[in-house]
């Protein structure tokens, strides 16, 4: 069956192009010309890709994409912006409001296909989910990859798919720092640039400010200026364990 997705965009003639191209690289494609009309579809539907842009009417892009990723029915579905807004101030905007990828137009449409399969793949048995059930422990962290969650100091604590993939690459290479570039080829599956890249840092202050105490100074998720980003934890999950009347039980 081929993977239904949902293409938001207000341009006719884009939305024709593009229902060709990737009708023809494999997908089944619908789209909607306004807010409105794509969030009515997007629940109708319940596609396995929804490709937006930031510039709708009825109801902007922005709002649509948080929206969508508040609302349990589409809040797992892989989600790109696709738009002409090229400053970082909308880049981060967009990964803030839950954007898996970011592409700017113009775009090469053989890059935009590639970009949709790898998100396709991490959402649909390639990644994380082929490792449902397992459970992965250092020190005061545990993954707990069957509920999308990590459990912190005994605090159980919900993460977004990115996050928890983020977060996995660097426990699997725990006390090394970890090059921007293999966190990207391993999370998104594709070649890293600006808008990937800003994906990335937007994802590492999410956790931090998830799991860091004070998230502008962070002791357990560090940069190494120049190289990467390493984590960092202690082996005895007592040295920093929050003060709780009845700390609960850890899983795994």
């Amino acid at each position: 069956m081929r993977p239904c997705l949902l293409l938001i965009d207000h341009d006719q003639d884009l939305c024709d192009r593009l229902v060709r191209e990737l009708n023809g690289a494999g997908f089944d494609t619908r789209f909607a010309l306004d807010g409105i009309q794509g969030q009515a579809l997007a629940h109708q539907l319940q596609p396995d890709l929804i490709v937006l842009d930031l510039l709708l009417p009825k109801v902007d892009g922005l709002t649509l994409c948080m929206r969508l990723k508040r609302d349990p029915r589409t809040a797992d579905v892989p989600l790109m912006i696709l738009t002409t807004l090229r400053e970082i101030s909308d880049k981060v905007s967009g990964f803030n409001a839950g954007a898996d990828d970011y592409v700017i137009k113009p775009f090469d449409s053989e890059e935009l296909v590639a970009r949709l399969r790898a998100m396709l793949r991490r959402s649909t048995g390639q990644g994380l989910t082929s490792l449902r059930g397992e459970v992965l422990t250092y020190g005061p962290l545990t993954l707990v990859l069957e509920r999308m969650e990590v459990v912190w100091f005994d605090k159980s604590i919900r993460l977004t798919r990115l996050e928890l993939e983020v977060l996995h690459c660097l426990l699997q290479r725990h006390g090394q720092a970890v090059a921007p570039d293999e966190i990207l080829a391993e999370v998104w599956g594709h070649e890293p640039d600006v808008n990937s890249i800003e994906c990335l840092r937007v994802q590492i202050r999410h956790l931090r400010g998830k799991l860091e105490e004070d998230p502008h100074r962070p002791a357990f998720i560090k940069t190494m200026y120049g190289v990467g980003y390493c984590l960092d934890l202690p082996m005895d999950q007592r040295l920093r364990q929050p003060q709780l009347e009845e700390p609960q039980r850890r899983y795994g």
